[in-house]
């Protein structure tokens, strides 16, 4: 025991209540059935990265070219889904600590544990292709995989950026503010992992986009089942923080769904040009990235979509010009603040 504490047990009944935010006293109340559904569904679905079909994955069919700039690809990804593990973690604290239902628990906890899977995914095809454990140290084969490693550098650069302003905004905010964040992350995360499910050629990775696409959805499916629960009921002073959220994410987002805009990313005048360099060599190679126009579209639907479940809480919708978005102007989002996730 504490020298600072001093015992009470014998001088009351029962204890004082205890300060909150906490996770105690736990309670187990069930009223949401949508997420008991969607629970029952992640237990019936969970899957392991490491038994895909690998065996069927040859990676000497392909250039050392090739095996770079998919790669890479999986490098962006790992930007985003190797900080998902630890960014939901922290979600599912904040879900004990404001004593959220046992269901919301369970799926924030079942969310978590497919974003682990999802980075696993990521780590074993960087590997097999790389035959190194990590994009950042290996030792590039071509002029094009050293600047897709500077490329790669100057991503994780980012992100930590990113990791910073995540750990002081979760406890700022809301579980109704950080729900309508995830959401976005999860609409556009679903659409591109099944175009390229689709598109892609190599049976391992279809495998994977598939099991990765349906893991989004379901994440979805949380996602609109709680606000479903709480927007009816939204505080006023919350609805412009979600506007801003928005649009923050579509600007941190953009580098997975998109290419990165200049407001948050702070990347050197050639990381485009090589990205999308890139981007040939691997769609050649039979590993579908959707071209410029594709994700600009891809983007523009997942907005569209969001706005559509915004709109029924009459929580205005941001202006994304990039896509043709028309909506409120928003022009001091604190980029070091943000807390959307993919």
């Amino acid at each position: 025991m504490s020298k600072d504490y001093t015992p009470i047990a014998n001088t009351m009944d029962l204890p004082p209540a205890t300060p909150q935010p906490n996770v105690y006293p736990l309670s187990w109340v069930s009223q949401t059935r949508k997420l008991e559904e969607v629970y029952a569904a992640a237990q019936r679905e969970t899957w392991d990265p490491a038994k895909l079909p690998w065996d069927s994955f040859d990676v000497s069919r392909y250039s050392w070219e090739e095996r770079e700039a998919i790669a890479y690809w999986w490098t962006i990804l790992s930007v985003f889904d190797a900080s998902a593990p630890p960014v939901f973690a922290h979600a599912l604290i904040k879900t004990y600590e404001v004593h959220e239902e046992d269901p919301v628990r369970r799926c924030f906890f079942s969310v978590t544990r497919d974003e682990q899977n999802h980075e696993q995914m990521c780590g074993l095809a960087i590997t097999k292709l790389l035959e190194a454990t990590s994009p950042l140290t290996y030792e590039p084969r071509t002029d094009l995989g050293r600047r897709l490693q500077k490329n790669a550098h100057w991503l994780y650069y980012n992100g930590g950026r990113y990791w910073d302003g995540y750990k002081k905004a979760v406890p700022k905010y809301s579980l109704a503010v950080l729900f309508s964040s995830f959401l976005m992350g999860e609409i556009a995360a679903a659409t591109i992992f099944h175009q390229m499910a689709a598109g892609c050629s190599e049976p391992v990775f279809k495998e994977a986009f598939r099991n990765i696409g349906r893991d989004e959805g379901r994440h979805m499916a949380i996602c609109l089942s709680v606000m479903e629960r709480d927007y009816p009921h939204l505080a006023v002073e919350d609805r412009s923080v979600i506007t801003k959220q928005i649009r923050a994410g579509y600007l941190f987002l953009s580098a997975v769904l998109f290419e990165p805009p200049p407001q948050f990313w702070d990347l050197p005048d050639d990381f485009i040009a090589t990205q999308r360099e890139a981007e040939a060599v691997a769609r050649n190679a039979g590993f579908h990235i959707p071209d410029y126009e594709a994700k600009k579209e891809n983007w523009r639907n997942a907005m569209l979509n969001l706005k559509g479940v915004l709109d029924r809480y009459a929580i205005p919708f941001p202006a994304i010009p990039e896509v043709g978005i028309t909506g409120e102007e928003v022009r001091d989002v604190d980029m070091d603040e943000i807390i959307p996730v993919f």
